[in-house]
């Protein structure tokens, strides 16, 4: 499920077939407007080589990496 439409053009990497953040700083920026969109606290978690949008929805803990520059749930 894609959340956000708004474009994602900050550097990725590609770890075990997930698109992720490569920089700490870039998906700290994202998490702070994903956070805005869907109105619960999201932090980051570094995937291998890359990093990850994490929040709890509905009860459920969720992750958020990039496919064709969107955010999209890897779970």
């Amino acid at each position: 499920m894609t959340i956000f439409a708004m474009p994602v053009f900050d550097a990725t990497v590609i770890y075990e077939g997930k698109e992720l953040f490569k920089g700490q700083g870039a998906a700290r920026g994202w998490a702070e407007k994903l956070a805005k969109e869907i109105e619960t606290p999201v932090t980051v978690e570094k995937i291998g080589t890359g990093w990850a949008l994490c929040a709890q929805l509905d009860g459920v803990d969720c992750r958020w990496g990039i496919l064709g520059q969107r955010l999209k749930r890897l779970d």
